[in-house]
């Protein structure tokens, strides 16, 4: 009896050596892409540094400054504004596709994999071809309007018009990846449901309303938290196409905590606009949470 209790020791032994030689490739990349970029970032914001000279620590006047700045005010309603043109736009025209996806119609698996391929574009690539569409003089889009007699439009120079040619363009980019959402959420729901409504005389829009989407709920409160935080990372877009502009219309959170870190290296300024926006984007998510999931119960 011994001598299987000592085997099953050195067995168990063994067999935790191998699960800690699993674990510790995730552990070694946590703690130096994770824990210690969060931490050193918290320690920043308490701080001034540009790179080149140590450390000032300085308090909270780096909060007193983020108060002060109307830059991050612009840069907040920019995001908010892109927010509000997005959002809507992204989950109609996935929900839309989605929806013909859905059903049988032929090359199904053709064009639901030309929709995604924008979303494994880099992003760059993407904004450079939509730069090209924009162009005032030679892009694609001005030329037809000028087709059916409409003049051009200063899509990216205009600023009222420069952040909704942004909002429309990261629709196009990212649309792909939650039409793939919405149609697991689709072929989730029982058509049991759709048969049963059909005998009782309910109109395909009935159907719509009433069985597929208060079914779709979770899958909506997933792209909308998805799409909030996608939103608030906007960079790309608006560093190539516009750099911030027109009058800073188009200066996002993103990329303006980009330009106070590696454009001015005021590195804990920059600390601190991340921190904030942070909190910012976590107190809207719990909100949208809320609001989606009381209607879900009302």
């Amino acid at each position: 009896m011994n001598g299987r209790a000592s085997g099953l020791r050195d067995r168990f032994r063994r067999s935790n050596r191998s699960a800690y030689g699993l674990v510790l490739p995730y552990v070694i990349f946590f703690l130096a892409f994770v824990a210690y970029p969060l931490t050193f970032s918290l320690l920043l914001v308490f701080h001034r540094w540009n790179i080149v000279t140590p450390m000032e620590w300085i308090g909270l006047k780096n909060f007193t400054r983020l108060l002060e700045d109307p830059l991050f005010y612009a840069s907040l309603l920019n995001t908010l504004v892109f927010l509000l043109l997005h959002i809507p736009l992204q989950v109609v025209v996935a929900l839309g596709f989605a929806l013909l996806l859905n059903s049988r119609i032929p090359g199904r698996g053709f064009f639901r994999a030309v929709y995604f391929m924008p979303v494994v574009v880099s992003g760059v690539v993407v904004t450079i071809l939509w730069q090209q569409l924009y162009s005032f003089d030679n892009g694609l889009l001005n030329g037809m309007l000028r087709a059916v007699g409409i003049g051009p439009v200063p899509w990216l120079v205009d600023p009222r018009i420069a952040m909704p040619a942004i909002a429309l363009m990261a629709t196009w980019k990212n649309v792909g990846i939650y039409i793939v959402l919405f149609l697991a959420g689709l072929q989730t729901i029982p058509r049991e449901l759709y048969d049963a409504a059909s005998v009782d005389g309910a109109t395909p829009a009935r159907q719509f309303l009433h069985i597929t989407l208060p079914m779709l709920n979770p899958t909506m409160v997933v792209i909308v938290v998805l799409s909030t935080i996608g939103g608030f990372s906007l960079f790309i877009e608006p560093y190539v196409l516009t750099g911030g502009g027109p009058m800073q219309s188009t200066l996002s959170g993103m990329l303006y905590i980009y330009n106070q870190g590696f454009y001015f290296n005021h590195m804990g300024y920059a600390a601190t606009l991340g921190f904030v926006y942070a909190m910012i984007i976590l107190l809207i998510v719990l909100l949208q949470r809320r609001l989606i999931g009381r209607e879900q119960t009302a």
